[in-house]
């Protein structure tokens, strides 16, 4: 018997927003989490021996984003600025800079004056294919992977440049106390209104008739609706049979999955670190530097584990490292052990400190690897070539029963952010009320 107007699966940022949505518009909702925690790639931990919330997940809110910043001021949450002084370590030395590649203006007036989208490898090797160009294409390859987490072989030239051209990078933020605090804001909403959420509860099938669904969990539980919301990563989607995640739909969609299969989805590897002391401040690394490191925000080398940060402007004892792209996929099945291991020495080799002594200053550390995650598999979306047609396929409901949202569908520069999650969770919820009134 149906008890629920709506049951939405996944409850991290997507889910959590639509189900917020349909709640204040007056519907009652179900939201099954496979975990045992609510927030998906946001995944903040208050646990010891961190000393303060840290962030496992999503960390940054990049420019000034009205989805998130309207919740954020209807839950009346605090902001803290982030200072992106940004340090490039290379051949022994280091450079104050906010920029480091090679050629960028050259490069950047190349790519707004194409009139054909292509994968960017192709783009790079028509166009910059010179030996002066050799270490330009190592910095964008690495930036790429880094920041966007995605593959060179298959990302839009188009949507690189639409991020490029709308980078906000004198607006960032951090949210005080942590991306948790919104997500238990948007989850307490439901509660409140006569919702509920549901943990431990992974999906493994739906089984959709004309005008109603139903929903098998792993725990031999099953549930009913008139309509679902399949907020699942976009990881999970592709993944299909490969994981014991992975959902089976009865009848198939198949269009649907060759969509997925054009939307890219990026690896990474973050590994959050926090010392007795912060020890990038003191008085050896200022002169090893030639300068204070006291407001350094970001770091980037080229070492195995090549980018870092701080908590600046705060003087925290935290120091964060990041990993994306390919790289990242040839170390998911590293164990947590021989991650840190390599990070250590990363760190060993550019502030000439011996491996064993920063283990032996390590108060906490987490290796948070969301590649590996059977639960996520991949870090967030990026645009290939065809992606824009595959969002067409995806956000339209199948016979209004299922509806799909998340971060991936989202259509803008600020794709593959918790931005983008509850853009996309806030509109099929709307598209949605709109389909039953």
């Amino acid at each position: 018997m149906k008890t629920t107007d709506v049951i939405i699966i996944g409850a991290g940022a997507a889910g959590l927003m639509a189900a917020y949505t349909l709640v204040k518009a007056g519907k009652k909702v179900t939201v099954l989490e496979a975990r045992d925690r609510i927030g998906g790639r946001i995944y903040t931990t208050n646990n010891k021996p961190f000393t303060n919330p840290t962030e496992l997940g999503a960390e940054f809110i990049h420019g000034d984003l009205p989805v998130t910043l309207r919740v954020i001021k209807e839950a009346n949450i605090e902001l803290l600025p982030v200072d992106f002084e940004m340090w490039h370590y290379s051949n022994g030395s280091f450079e104050q800079s906010d920029e480091f590649v090679e050629h960028w203006e050259q490069f950047l007036e190349s790519v707004n004056n194409l009139k054909r989208d292509m994968p960017l490898y192709d783009f790079l090797q028509q166009n910059f294919s010179g030996d002066e160009y050799i270490k330009m294409l190592t910095q964008i390859e690495n930036y790429v992977s880094g920041y966007d987490t995605a593959d060179i072989r298959d990302a839009s030239v188009f949507a690189l440049r639409n991020e490029w051209n709308h980078e906000d990078e004198d607006a960032q933020h951090r949210i005080k106390g942590g991306y948790n605090v919104m997500i238990n804001y948007l989850a307490k909403v439901c509660i409140d209104n006569g919702s509920e959420i549901l943990l431990n509860s992974a999906v493994t099938k739906i089984v959709r008739e004309q005008n109603w669904v139903k929903i098998f969990t792993s725990s031999g539980k099953q549930y009913e609706a008139d309509k679902i919301i399949i907020a699942l990563p976009l990881g999970i989607l592709k993944a299909q049979n490969e994981s014991t995640a992975a959902v089976q739909f009865t009848p198939p969609l198949p269009e649907h999955r060759e969509a997925f299969k054009n939307i890219g989805f990026g690896a990474v590897i973050k590994i959050v670190l926090e010392f007795d002391e912060a020890f990038w401040e003191g008085e050896s690394i200022t002169q090893l530097a030639g300068e204070s490191f006291s407001t350094m925000g970001f770091l980037s080398t080229e070492e195995v584990i090549p980018t870092y940060w701080t908590q600046a402007p705060l003087h925290s004892k935290l120091f964060t490292g990041w990993l994306g792209g390919l790289p990242a996929v040839e170390m998911k099945d590293f164990t947590d052990d021989h991650i840190m291991t390599l990070v250590l020495e990363s760190l060993s080799i550019v502030f000439k400190i011996s491996p064993g002594t920063l283990k032996d200053k390590l108060v906490a550390f987490n290796v948070a690897n969301w590649t590996a995650d059977p639960f996520t598999r991949g870090s967030y979306a990026y645009d290939m070539v065809g992606s824009a047609e595959a969002k067409k396929i995806i956000v339209q409901p199948v016979n209004q029963t299922i509806y799909f949202a998340g971060e991936y569908l989202y259509d803008g520069p600020a794709i593959g952010t918790v931005e983008a999650a509850l853009t996309s969770g806030e509109n099929v919820a709307k598209m949605l009320l709109d389909d039953v009134s």
